[in-house]
């Protein structure tokens, strides 16, 4: 195997093993709004939202490395 799908494969390991461990419920304030949902639902979402980011910037930085050569 390469070292890349190892390291990928590390990585989804901790993060299973840090979901497992969170499943308690709590309640997130956001200006007026209260939710209460499950640690590892506010877990994935956070990191479903940095992904997309990460994919946004990376995107956006290809386009204007691009744009100077």
């Amino acid at each position: 195997m390469k070292a890349k799908t190892i390291i990928i494969l590390i990585l989804i390991a901790l993060f299973v093993i840090i979901l497992i461990q969170n499943t308690q419920v709590l309640t997130v304030q956001l200006f007026f709004w209260e939710v209460s949902m499950s640690r590892i639902i506010l877990i994935c979402l956070l990191m479903l939202v940095g992904f997309i980011i990460g994919f946004l910037v990376a995107k956006v930085g290809r386009k204007r490395w691009k744009g100077q050569s």
